[in-house]
């Protein structure tokens, strides 16, 4: 076991009282000590030159650094630093070595714990992983029992203006429930329509979009303040992997359609281009045939859910063995005399902890899981 400083002067000084009274060698002095000849030596070596202070501890450090970096070198790499901040290690020796070109310049890592010596690198904390659900698991066997959302890419109508398309449909039925000219991707917008999609054709089972704003967010279980009003209303969120549009086929396929019907060219504006959506919505539902579902026409099959939209927006409900804890309004819970952060998503909402082990508890917004809290 290592000796604590204290413990290694008191033995030093008792090997030199003991020394000085002669009582035994210096071989035997060191081996009842347990250590080393040439450590004796030192010690006897040192006090005999300097007295009791020659017992104190000194710097383990090399007294010599073969590869240091000149600090005339130093100085001139803290002052380009200084004078441009934003600067990588690599830009700045590449100026250093062109204005002295006689001069023995670190390598990059070198030049970077100058940077960090000097307190010239701030550190960015790492963001936390919240993982993704993975393959996208709805069941797909009914009308209503998964609706796809996204956003047609934006583009700009005649008047220079963006418009951003946000197309809503039956993943069952390939029925179109929405084509809607926005402005651009905002949450308020965006919930207006599916208020008036639900108001109309009642509630979805799960709903299947993209990791795109309003959709989701870089939150755990990826939760948007969008989603979690799904959540509320019983809707499960049904996210496709990122970079794997195919897991949303049928509304790609769609997409493809109504870019080639209505966009080439674009209208006026967003109201003209809001018409022609409109037309193009009652022939794809009613007009047009389709070869997935036999020739038939998506307004055919499709018929309204039987879940209708509540009259005010229901609690989340958790079983009895859950412990139920409400998020503040700085985005976290308090458990067992602690603070933990959550999401600011869900301010004002009420989690569930399970325990599964001990001192171990899952959190869940519903039936979302969201984390192990340890």
């Amino acid at each position: 076991m290592p000796w604590s400083e204290t413990t290694t002067m008191d033995l030093k000084e008792q090997f030199i009282r003991d020394w000085h009274k002669h009582r035994f060698t210096v071989s035997e002095l060191c081996a009842n000590y347990g250590v080393s000849r040439k450590t004796g030596y030192k010690w006897i070596s040192r006090y005999i030159e300097q007295g009791p202070d020659g017992l104190l501890e000194r710097s383990r450090a090399n007294h010599h650094v073969h590869n240091r970096t000149d600090p005339t070198v130093e100085v001139a790499l803290v002052r380009l630093r200084n004078k441009h901040p934003k600067w990588g290690a690599k830009k700045l020796l590449h100026i250093l070595g062109r204005e002295h070109p006689d001069w023995d310049l670190p390598e990059r890592s070198t030049a970077c714990d100058i940077f960090k010596r000097n307190g010239l690198v701030k550190s960015t904390p790492l963001r936390r992983h919240v993982g993704h659900p993975g393959k996208p698991d709805g069941l797909i066997n009914r009308p209503n029992s998964c609706w796809s959302v996204d956003f047609k890419g934006q583009f700009r109508t005649l008047d220079g203006n963006y418009c951003f398309p946000l197309t809503v449909s039956d993943n069952f039925s390939r029925f179109l429930l929405a084509c809607k000219a926005l402005e651009g991707t905002s949450m308020e917008p965006v919930k207006a329509v599916f208020t008036r999609l639900f108001h109309e054709y009642g509630l979805p089972e799960w709903m299947r979009s993209d990791n795109g704003t309003p959709f989701a967010a870089y939150t755990l279980g990826r939760l948007s303040r969008l989603s979690v009003w799904w959540i509320r209303l019983g809707i499960l969120p049904d996210l496709i992997q990122p970079g794997r549009p195919q897991q949303n086929g049928k509304h790609e396929r769609m997409h493809k359609t109504l870019k080639n019907e209505t966009t080439k060219p674009p209208a006026h504006n967003n109201r003209s281009q809001q018409r022609k959506f409109n037309v193009f919505m009652n022939e794809y539902n009613h007009v047009r045939p389709h070869e997935s579902l036999e020739m038939n026409t998506p307004g055919s099959i499709y018929i309204p859910s039987t879940r209708p939209m509540p009259a005010r927006l229901p609690q989340i409900e958790y079983p009895d063995h859950f412990e139920v804890r409400y998020v503040s309004a700085t985005g976290g819970i308090k458990w067992k005399c602690d603070w933990y952060n959550v999401s600011s998503v869900l301010v004002g909402e009420y989690v569930g902890l399970e325990e599964v082990d001990d001192d171990q508890w899952d959190i869940y917004f519903g039936p979302i899981k969201l984390g192990r809290l340890h």
